[in-house]
Parts: C-alpha cells; sequence; structure tokens
C-alpha cells in the first residue's frame, strides 16, 4: 500500500492519493501487463507481414497503417510503462521521467494525425481516382509523415522549454512521481496545451468529417450492392469511434483534474479507468479495423499466422512465402 501527496495544475487542488490494497494494485497491474502483451503479438505480426511483401510498402495507404501500429505499439508500452513505474517506484527521477512523458505525448498525439492522412487518402482514391497515382507516391507519403512528425513533437518540446527556462537546476535532479501534470507544472504549459489542442482537434475533426463525408456520397452514388454501401458505413462508424476515442486524450487532463477535485477519494480508480478508456482500448481499433477487415492484409496476415500450424503438419516451409506472390 502506498500514499502519495500532490496538486493538481488544473485545479490547484491538494490532492492525496489515498491506501491500495496490494491485492487491487496487483491486478490493476496484471490486467495493463496481459492487455500490453497481447496488443505488442497483434503489433508485431502485422509489422512483420507489412515488411515481408513489398505490396504493402509500395502502397501509400499500408505505409501509412503501418506507421500507425508502430506508433500505438510505442504508445501503448510507453504508458502502460509509466502506468506500472507509479505502482512500483512511486517517485522516479525527472529526467527519465521527462524522457517518458516526452515520448508518450508524442506518440499519443500522432495517432489522430495519421487517421487523417489515412482519411484523405481514401478521399483521394475514391472520389479522385484518375489522380490517386501521382498525388498518393510513396515520397509524398514519407513527408506527410514527416510533418507530422514534426507537428506532434512541438508541444512536448515546447512544454520541456518552458520548464527549463522557469525551473531552477535543481529540479531536475529531483525525484518526482512521474506524470505530466507534476512534470511540467508552469500554468503557461496548461494554457498553451488548451489552445494548441483546440487548433488541433478542430482540424482533424474537420478534415475526417468532410473526406467521410466525401467517401460516404461517392460510395452510395456509385455502388450497385446494397452490401458495399452497409460495409462503407460500417467503416466510417469504426473510424469515428476510433477518432472519438483517441481524442479523449485531449480532454482528459482537465476532465480527470475536475472529477479528482469532485471526487477526490476515487483518484486511483479514475485513473485506472481513464487509463483503459484512452491508452488502451483505442489500441484495438487498428487491427480490427486494417487487420481484419481489409482483405489483402488480411490475407498475407492469416497465412502468416498460419505458419506455426502448417510447420507443425509439415508443409514445406517455402511453400506458403510461394502461394503469397
Amino acid at each position: 500500500m502506498f500514499i502519495f501527496n500532490s496538486t493538481s495544475t488544473e485545479t490547484g487542488v491538494s490532492v492525496d492519493l489515498p491506501k491500495e490494497s496490494f491485492s487491487n494494485a496487483l491486478a490493476k497491474n496484471i490486467v495493463a501487463v496481459m492487455v500490453w502483451l497481447a496488443l505488442s503479438v497483434i503489433n508485431s505480426s502485422m509489422v512483420y507481414t507489412f515488411l515481408q511483401h513489398s505490396v504493402f510498402y509500395e502502397n501509400s495507404r499500408y505505409i501509412m497503417f503501418i506507421c500507425m501500429v508502430v506508433n500505438d505499439a510505442l504508445q501503448l508500452t510507453l504508458v502502460t510503462t509509466l502506468y506500472v513505474v507509479s505502482y512500483v517506484f512511486r517517485k522516479i527521477h525527472v529526467s527519465i521521467c521527462c524522457l517518458l512523458i516526452i515520448t508518450a505525448v508524442f506518440t499519443t498525439r500522432s495517432t489522430p494525425l495519421i487517421l487523417a492522412g489515412m482519411a484523405v487518402e481514401r478521399f483521394i482514391a475514391i472520389c479522385l481516382p484518375l489522380h490517386y497515382s501521382h498525388m498518393c507516391t510513396v515520397p509524398r507519403t514519407i513527408f506527410l509523415i514527416g510533418v507530422i512528425l514534426i507537428l506532434t513533437a512541438t508541444p512536448p518540446i515546447t512544454d520541456l522549454l518552458i520548464t527549463i527556462i522557469k525551473e531552477p537546476p535543481k529540479f531536475f535532479h529531483r525525484a518526482i512521481f512521474c506524470d505530466h501534470s507534476f512534470l511540467f507544472s508552469d500554468p503557461s504549459i496548461y494554457y498553451k496545451n488548451c489552445v494548441f489542442d483546440g487548433v488541433y482537434l478542430s482540424f482533424v475533426a474537420l478534415t475526417l468529417l468532410y473526406t467521410y463525408c466525401k467517401i460516404m456520397l461517392t460510395a452510395q452514388a456509385a455502388s450497385t450492392s446494397l452490401a458495399s454501401v452497409r460495409r462503407a458505413r460500417n467503416t466510417v462508424l469504426l473510424h469515428g469511434v476510433q477518432l472519438l476515442l483517441c481524442m479523449l486524450t485531449f480532454v482528459v487532463p482537465s476532465l480527470q483534474a475536475a472529477l479528482i477535485s469532485l471526487f477526490p477519494q476515487l483518484i486511483l480508480e479514475i485513473r485506472y479507468v481513464f487509463f483503459l478508456l484512452v491508452y488502451i482500448i483505442p489500441r484495438f481499433m487498428s487491427p480490427v479495423i486494417y487487420g481484419f477487415r481489409d482483405e489483402l492484409f488480411r490475407k498475407y496476415w492469416t497465412q502468416y499466422l498460419s505458419w506455426p500450424r502448417q510447420r507443425a503438419s509439415g508443409v514445406r516451409p517455402g511453400a506458403l512465402k510461394d502461394a503469397c506472390i
């Protein structure tokens, strides 16, 4: 059991983390680690499948997809590490915490922008098919990914620069509870991020809304089968759910601080629910949308997953690979 005194930057309210039984803490951490392990296996198999077939890394859609898989895998690893560390060590060195927090924020903010990029790619493919071959090239896709990385790296880097300017040097030699609001506690950082998140959220939401509406209208106009329209509608709904879950990351700090100020005795439960809802559940959406629903990727992915069973049955190792070409 542990107790830790802390102050919420957003609310300015001093909050005590209540005592928690060892069994509850252990159960929460086991669930978090098991989910991380399961998703890591899935993501690793998807990355391996992507790298084994040139049909994927010569296609803009799958390049964006695998970037999101890698980004989600890294993000999940970091937030799970932060969650477990908060229980095991309570406090860690500021420099280590800073590295973990900055990278976690960077990967968390990247997912919605990658989703927006994938939406634009689908919009061009369906609504502007004659322009697709020269608009969605591999070099342009890589350039777009570079722009996304720069945009998402800007907020955490500015957070660090403001903290370096405002905090005394001895601050970086302390041990703290590793949380964004405790590490970057200057009020200007909070207001800066509110402005950035508002602009960021509006841009991504409008991009997705426009592209998906155009895709739906085009699909309905061109389709001769009710099943294809239903499939397009279901894909849009899944993307919408994924976007909403991802966008929760932009309102979580304020919402979590408000709930903690109202129910301080439930701070650990609130923290755990937000951890699952915002950082874990959305990571299941990518394999569902692009691993199981995409026919081309599913074909190669299931063949890769069946290799152990095929080898146990005595199938020649190269036979499946030859069949995939």
